[in-house]
């Protein structure tokens, strides 16, 4: 009888663990989310809230989006938009929402040794630099930023080589500090450089123009494509960074009075 009670009170213990279980979902993510620490703040909301822990990898948003393919994570928070609509078009992912944006900006060393200060365009500070060989650091690592860095050489039809040219294969806070190091140019989303203006010498060089907007979007994994995808949570996600509490945070986030990033679509 004792033993009955026992077992009767441990089948109780874990039936009550199962059902409080803490739930995990896996999120891929660009890296300029995680650098800038908007990241953290947005989702710690939604994990107390749901009883959820958020597994999340920032990698370059090409990366993220090949994860997502493969079903290694549930949902996608990426800045690469024609990645993503094929990402889309080919079955692999869905409810693709705008979450926020910020912009591109070309930074370099305050001397500013091709003048690109007074160029028209991007292209056209592009193409100064690539005249003038001043290292040029590239993320080169399939990111939304490298992604927009290569889409504006090939409106000017250059395909940039030579020493002058860096593929860094890295981060933007690491291409940035390689920037800084090396007195060189870098394209960079606007909310990483304000998060780490003040560990770098770089100043912005080149900014505005519909063409540097940078938006970011929100998708769930298609459980279609791989049967282990939670995608009610995932969906949940998606509706809580849009709605208002997610919308908030991120127009309330800011770095030495900076906001970093815009709720919704560019206006």
């Amino acid at each position: 009888m004792k033993l009955l009670k026992i077992i009767a009170v441990l089948s109780a213990f874990f039936s009550f663990s199962s059902i409080h279980a803490e739930e995990i979902l896996r999120m891929a993510t660009t890296t300029s989310t995680e650098n800038t620490g908007l990241l953290p703040v947005l989702n710690a909301p939604f994990a107390a809230k749901n009883n959820v822990r958020l597994d999340v990898i920032a990698v370059g948003s090409g990366k993220a989006l090949k994860l997502g393919e493969n079903g290694d994570v549930d949902v996608l928070l990426v800045h690469a938009p024609k990645a993503e609509e094929k990402f889309v078009a080919d079955g692999f992912g869905l409810d693709r929402t705008a979450v926020m944006y910020n912009d591109f900006i070309l930074v370099g060393p305050k001397s500013d040794p091709e003048a690109i200060k007074s160029a028209s365009s991007a292209e056209e500070a592009l193409k100064k630099i690539s005249l003038g060989k001043t290292p040029f650091i590239s993320r080169g690592d399939d990111s939304g930023t490298h992604k927009k860095e290569l889409e504006l050489w090939e409106k000017i039809s250059i395909k940039p080589a030579g020493n002058w040219y860096i593929s860094a294969g890295q981060g933007m806070s690491a291409v940035l500090r390689m920037a800084d190091d090396k007195l060189a140019y870098t394209l960079t989303d606007r909310g990483t450089f304000l998060a780490y203006q003040d560990k770098t010498q770089l100043v912005i060089l080149f900014e505005g123009g519909a063409g540097l907007l940078n938006p970011y979007h929100v998708i769930a994994v298609n459980p279609k494509r791989h049967a282990h995808i939670k995608y009610g949570l995932a969906k949940k996600y998606i509706d809580y960074v849009v709605g208002a509490e997610g919308q908030t945070i991120i127009g309330n986030f800011k770095k030495d009075g900076n906001v970093l990033f815009h709720p919704g679509l560019p206006k």
